[in-house]
């Protein structure tokens, strides 16, 4: 047994010998689009779906269990999972030349965002779920968009956060924090821990208070669950080798909600306004003073964005499952 299956078999353990009740996180692994998966499901599955997409190289549990909290007490079934090459998901082989991947040359890329989308829409019918709600964040709201885009049918509403639409004339990082989160990670723990930590501090907007303390828990943590560098390079990969989605963005007619801080430094808040002005009919969000993550002070404006676009989502007859 690797230390990787390890460590999921201990955590499904931990969970099975708690009672189970709306609430209860149940982590496994599920075979989606012939990889392994590891997934938590919360609330009740008579509810509508609700799956939440992580962006690079962040785990599961980078979506706070407070938001998980908020919105299945606001009616949906949620989901949140590792995507592959991340926390307890299945690694990928490959080494890519991130370099040659700019100039075009594609033949070091371990797989694509397309990929990535069908492992989503892979594990919805693992869980035997015909349609989700999705709510995508950076990496996550590029592979939203790509599902809505492959699979509209299985796409109730779409919300986009801090994320662009693969126009490279939109959305591009200042060159001072592109090159922090390029910084190869530190060998020890200590090292990759204060590292984290310093990329959270640069990440974080101006307009809400940056909780080191908060930070730095979180990045231990994240490190004793799964930590794999070169598993967030091969993501990154992916995300450099995408096309522009704008011209099939234009074609979508599924509810969206587009949600961008205007103190991103890392996804500038043009590639959220160029995402809602290519989906017809999509309703923007502009968050004051919000940096490259949801911090708790703005979750009550998300999530009031979220259950409004899921309500324009029209009504399927029969299980919205």
């Amino acid at each position: 047994m690797t230390e990787h299956s390890a460590r999921h078999d201990d955590e499904e353990a931990r969970v099975g010998s708690t009672s189970h009740d709306r609430r209860t996180e149940i982590p496994r692994p599920v075979r989606a689009n012939g990889i392994s998966l590891c997934c938590a499901t919360y609330g009740d599955p008579a509810d509508p779906p609700l799956l939440m997409i992580m962006g690079q190289g962040t785990q599961l549990d980078g979506w706070d269990r407070s938001y998980v909290d908020d919105l299945v007490d606001s009616g949906f079934f949620v989901i949140r999972f590792d995507n592959r090459d991340v926390g307890l998901s299945e690694r990928i082989e490959g080494t890519p030349d991130t370099a040659a991947i700019r100039a075009g040359d594609l033949s070091t890329l371990p797989y694509t965002l397309d990929d990535m989308a069908a492992d989503a829409v892979g594990l919805l019918d693992a869980l035997g779920l015909d349609r989700a709600h999705l709510l995508g964040a950076s990496l996550g709201g590029m592979i939203a968009q790509l599902v809505a885009i492959r699979w509209p049918q299985r796409v109730l509403s779409l919300c986009s956060i801090m994320s662009s639409t693969g126009d490279r004339a939109v959305g591009q990082p200042d060159p001072d924090t592109i090159a922090l989160m390029r910084r190869p990670a530190p060998p020890t723990r200590e090292g990759a821990i204060e590292a984290a930590v310093e990329r959270s501090r640069a990440l974080a907007g101006k307009g809400f208070p940056f909780d080191e303390d908060a930070a730095r828990t979180r990045a231990a943590a994240a490190y004793d669950r799964a930590h794999d560098p070169a598993g967030r390079l091969r993501q990154q990969a992916a995300a450099i080798a995408a096309a522009d989605r704008t011209p099939e963005l234009r074609r979508l007619q599924v509810p969206t909600v587009v949600i961008h801080g205007n103190d991103d430094r890392l996804v500038d808040v043009s590639g959220g306004r160029a995402t809602a002005a290519a989906v017809p009919d999509a309703r923007f969000e502009l968050i004051d003073g919000m940096g490259h993550g949801v911090v708790p002070e703005a979750w009550p404006q998300i999530i009031t964005a979220v259950r409004r676009n899921a309500a324009r989502a029209t009504a399927v007859p029969g299980d919205v499952r």
